[in-house]
């Protein structure tokens, strides 16, 4: 694979979810994603009106996370935090699944989790990411996760919330593929440190990176 700068940027979320994330960081993750011409930064909630401020008109989307990183809000909750992001400026939602629910085998529990958030971005003209946090489930339910996604309209399954035991794997990438089918969107996340490891995610089938160490990725490609 040889992408140039420019167009390795644009499968990449430029990410700063840390708990002890302050302004300085966030203002790093900024400038840093609009210099590369990322896809998107992606904060959590709170972070969601300054950097849509900070974004507007640079082509670079704001993106925050719901439930995140356990999924185990209520659906209210979670639609809610919907809500007020895209009000407060987020173009793209990252939520979590109930993951505990998938794993009882409580499918329609799940789908409609799902679903609820899924209606209440595309009404505000939205894009949904659906992290199902590979690491703690079985390739069946990764196959489920998948599935319940691609029923109730998401736009994207994601690996993982990088807050767990484990990142993107590259089995994982080609599995969700797989179960997706070439148009679905496909993010990995977690643990993509190198230029390597980009390659291997987007080989493997993803169509969107959320890495905290764009800057360093993209610095290994010269424009």
């Amino acid at each position: 694979m040889n992408l140039t700068q420019s167009q390795l940027a644009k499968y990449m979320d430029h990410t700063l979810l840390k708990a002890d994330a302050t302004l300085d960081g966030i203002d790093r993750v900024v400038a840093e994603a609009k210099q590369f011409g990322c896809a998107s930064v992606c904060v959590n909630p709170f972070w969601v009106p300054y950097v849509a401020r900070l974004l507007d008109g640079s082509g670079v989307a704001t993106c925050t996370v719901v439930g995140f990183p356990l999924g185990a809000s209520s659906t209210a909750s979670k639609v809610f935090e919907t809500t007020d992001a895209i009000a407060n400026g987020a173009d793209e939602i990252d939520m979590v699944i109930n993951i505990g629910e998938l794993k009882a085998g409580h499918a329609e529990l799940v789908r409609e989790d799902i679903r609820a958030v899924a209606e209440a971005t595309h009404a505000g003209g939205k894009l949904l990411k659906v992290i199902i946090e590979c690491c703690l489930l079985t390739d069946d339910e990764k196959r489920l996760a998948c599935l319940l996604c691609a029923e109730v309209g998401a736009d994207f399954v994601k690996t993982s919330t990088g807050f767990s035991t484990g990142g993107a794997t590259v089995a994982d990438v080609t599995l969700m593929r797989e179960c997706v089918g070439p148009d679905f969107g496909v993010k990995a996340a977690g643990g993509i440190r190198t230029l390597a490891d980009a390659y291997a995610m987007i080989e493997a089938g993803a169509s969107r990176l959320g890495v905290s160490a764009a800057a360093s990725i993209l610095a290994e490609l010269d424009e």
